[in-house]
């Protein structure tokens, strides 16, 4: 039953037969087979079903959240009495910021905690990486808050804060925000990416016209093109340029100052799972590390 518990779940986040059966390896028929299986067990239909689609019905909506609380208990009960005897895999999803900065540390204290655990890292952009938590592909992923509320069978929780500042080319002569927006040319980072929309609020709300010669996802890039001389740009104080040697000058926003929050996300059944437990307890320590470091390397880069 726990098999037909497994792909009716996935059929009802995913609203066909076809979509479930390749998440689930299956033909589309032997999916068939089990839902039909699974409600001849039940003494009742889950489904209204369509030429093109199926969705729950209210038993389905109802046996829904008590199929993923059993797939909880039973992914429990195959785990060691320890994590320390722990042979599975926890698939973590990472921005590439987050993969350079606090993730390195949170996964040496993963290993010294669990050292049978393997730790699976999927890099991405926050946007795809939170579709695969919402799918079930991933355990967890770290990325840059969503502009927009979560799903109900989803959690998420603030791990760090990163500062957004201004860099422009070595040599330029700094006079204030608005004056520096306006007098050399903005390289935007991604206006489609959650922290992309930060900087276009934060442009939209203080009335600060740019003009804007190339768009960017990649921090490092942006600031290598800001260091040869291509313009100016606003970028949280994150990534490899933050703690190495850029030439690029670096300026708070001062009164105007604003973040970007990295957050864990995973889905709320797989909250209490011990694995991924640990990795929410071990990297508290590791983030507040990073931001330290992170605050200290801001303080050189302003007072240079």
């Amino acid at each position: 039953m726990i098999r037909e518990l497994r792909t009716f779940v996935a059929v009802a986040r995913l609203g066909s037969f076809s979509a479930a059966a390749r998440q689930v390896s299956l033909t589309q028929a032997a999916v068939s087979a089990q839902m039909k299986s699974l409600e001849d067990a039940l003494g009742m239909q889950l489904f209204d079903r369509t030429a093109k689609s199926v969705s729950l019905n209210a038993n389905g909506q109802r046996v829904l959240p008590l199929a993923e609380e059993m797939l909880e208990l039973y992914a429990r009960m195959c785990l060691p009495e320890t994590l320390e005897g722990y042979r599975g895999a926890l698939n973590i999803g990472a921005i590439g910021t987050v993969q350079t900065g606090v993730l390195p540390e949170t996964l040496k204290r993963l290993k010294e905690a669990a050292p049978l655990l393997e730790a699976r890292l999927i890099p991405g952009v926050s946007r795809d990486l939170l579709g695969q938590v919402e799918a079930g592909d991933l355990d967890l992923a770290l990325i840059i808050k969503p502009p927009f509320p979560l799903a109900k069978d989803m959690h998420i929780e603030t791990v760090l804060e990163e500062p957004f500042v201004l860099i422009h080319p070595p040599g330029t002569h700094f006079d204030g925000i608005a004056e520096m927006l306006e007098r050399h040319p903005f390289i935007r980072y991604d206006s489609k990416s959650f922290g992309g929309r930060l900087v276009g609020s934060f442009l939209k709300d203080h009335k600060l016209p740019v003009n804007q010669v190339m768009e960017l996802d990649d921090l490092d890039a942006i600031v290598r093109m800001v260091e040869t001389g291509l313009g100016v740009a606003i970028i949280p104080f994150a990534g490899i340029w933050s703690r190495g040697s850029s030439t690029a000058r670096v300026h708070s926003l001062g009164d105007r100052a604003f973040t970007r929050e990295i957050v864990l996300v995973c889905r709320y059944a797989n909250k209490a799972l011990p694995q991924v437990e640990l990795f929410r307890k071990v990297i508290q320590p590791s983030a507040r590390s990073y931001v330290d470091g992170m605050a200290n390397n801001l303080r050189d880069k302003l007072q240079a």
